[in-house]
């Protein structure tokens, strides 16, 4: 009888425990289908945006923080020009590159948006977490828009704001 208690007790912990997951932010989408096979126009306007994430937030004091999951659109607003993305480098709070997400030039059709998610247990960005963006878009054309949203739900409550990018070149 106590062998088959102390298995019971084994197979409990055994199961309980969650194995090891890979970080979808980590492991993004296949950015290759999107990798641009032609050469560009160098008649293409480039810019830079600079994107806020915050994947930790402070609720009470400064020594409880809340994780929280961000989801990263890049949004192609033109209805019949593709844009261009170049680079995706992801930021923690001391401004150090956490990953680059793709540095080969990537395609965005138009109308379509692309996303980006950071796990809210993924807590290397910290409170002040950034994106940079290099892109490119058809002269006349719109800028391509970049928005993050970021959520947790524990308990009954939860908390949710969008940041939106900035063109800084």
């Amino acid at each position: 009888m106590k062998y088959v208690i102390s298995l019971f007790l084994l197979l409990i912990v055994v199961v309980s425990c969650d194995p090891p997951r890979e970080l979808s932010s980590t492991n993004p989408i296949n950015w290759d289908k999107r990798a641009v096979t032609t050469p560009i126009k160098d008649s293409l306007e480039t810019g830079s945006t600079f994107l806020s994430i915050y994947s930790q937030v402070y609720m009470r004091n400064e020594n409880d923080q809340t994780d929280l999951t961000a989801t990263v659109s890049l949004h192609n607003p033109n209805l019949k020009e593709r844009i261009y993305i170049d680079k995706a480098i992801y930021y923690n709070t001391h401004g150090e590159p956490i990953r680059t997400y793709f540095d080969k030039t990537i395609f965005i059709n138009p109308m379509e948006t692309v996303q980006i998610v950071i796990d809210g247990i993924d807590k290397e960005g910290g409170s002040g977490a950034n994106f940079l963006f290099d892109w490119k878009v058809k002269k006349n054309s719109s800028d391509p828009i970049f928005e993050a949203v970021m959520i947790s739900t524990y308990g009954q409550q939860g908390i949710s704001f969008v940041t939106n990018g900035k063109r800084i070149r």
